[in-house]
């Protein structure tokens, strides 16, 4: 679904050198588009908090650094990486390409720690189950943590700082390489997260323990598998919430240039976003809580991202040569459809009191 969804919005970055938002602008009323622009502030808001909570509880975790002080180092560290684009966007993908390898080996390193039960992880992996409502509600935080309405948004933009293809012949060399590229990045962002889902399996759910929070998390690891393991998780944790940050910030920037014509400085924009993740560290709530929470308001929000690239990608006066097949196109709203079904689904369990 992801590697679907960001290929459909790379192909119109190339086909029309405009990213999402800025065709959105031209197409759609002004109404519309500040409708889709509130909701795609909402979300990246929603994807700084987790992002930003993530980091800031990575260094508290490794240097016991008041939780706090902590998410004020973490905006700094994120300014600084956003800062590097000063020399390149390609200064930043090597920072960000770098994050990403930390928490690849990190979780490598978990997984071979957990030794998982793997003829279990193949048969629920192909026959997946929500048994209750608080399982539907971790599924579609894990949907939207995953496809990520801002990186959709993004991706249309990232693509126009390659070398801009002139003739129809450049532009489909440059999608066949763009998407080469999301299969890859997609696949190793999949085998992560599949780390990730299967170390807390084997960890927690074969030993009965019910985690409530991320340091209860971090304290279980190193009885069970060991203090190197504690010590992964926490540097997967922060390089996460780094990189992801950073990422956030760049998508944001994207979003409002692009619907309402409104360019801040990127400080101004990384300031507001750090408010509510700020606040909750401050109030004390339960960041695990915050975080599903954060991810599930994504979920909500990716159909206003979808609909419109799907709208616009199927027009052969917009896109040329582009234009999206009719499997494509089908594909497409059959995506749309699920993701709002769950949401659906998740609303009534929510409301009834199941959820």
């Amino acid at each position: 679904m992801a590697i679907f969804l960001q290929t459909v919005s790379a192909k119109l970055g190339i086909a029309t050198g405009s990213n999402l938002p800025e065709m959105c602008s031209k197409i759609f009323s002004r109404k519309v588009n500040w409708f889709f622009w509130t909701a795609a502030e909402i979300a990246a808001m929603a994807t700084d908090l987790a992002e930003f909570l993530g980091g800031a509880l990575g260094l508290y975790l490794l240097f016991h650094i008041p939780l706090v002080y902590a998410g004020l180092l973490t905006g700094v560290l994120t300014f600084i990486i956003i800062y590097m684009e000063k020399y390149g966007q390609r200064a930043v993908e090597i920072i960000i390409a770098c994050l990403v390898a930390v928490i690849c080996i990190a979780y490598g390193i978990e997984l071979f720690l957990a030794k998982p039960d793997w003829i279990q992880v193949g048969f629920h992996t192909l026959m997946p189950s929500l048994p209750n409502g608080e399982a539907v509600l971790i599924a579609v935080g894990m949907l939207g943590a995953t496809v990520m309405p801002h990186v959709i948004y993004l991706h249309s933009q990232l693509v126009q700082c390659r070398k801009t293809p002139e003739t129809d012949s450049q532009k489909h060399m440059h999608f066949k390489l763009e998407r080469l590229d999301i299969v890859l990045a997609m696949n190793i962002a999949f085998l992560v997260n599949a780390a990730m889902v299967v170390v807390s399996a084997s960890v927690f759910f074969t030993q009965g323990m019910e985690v409530e929070s991320i340091e209860q998390a971090h304290q279980s690891l190193a009885p069970l598998l060991g203090s190197f393991s504690s010590g992964a998780f926490a540097i997967a944790l922060l390089a996460s919430g780094l990189s992801s940050s950073a990422v956030g910030t760049l998508a944001g920037q994207t979003i409002m240039k692009g619907f309402v014509n409104l360019k801040l400085p990127m400080i101004v924009t990384r300031l507001v976003t750090m408010v509510p993740a700020m606040i909750i560290i401050a109030l004390g709530i339960n960041p695990i809580k915050a975080l599903v929470v954060s991810q599930v308001v994504l979920s909500f929000a990716l159909p206003v991202a979808i609909i419109p690239l799907m709208l616009l990608t199927r027009r052969k006066d917009i896109m040329g040569t582009l234009v999206n097949r009719p499997l494509t196109n089908i594909t497409g709203w059959i995506i749309t459809t699920l993701i709002i079904s769950l949401n659906t689904v998740l609303l009534y369990l929510t409301f009834t009191g199941i959820a």
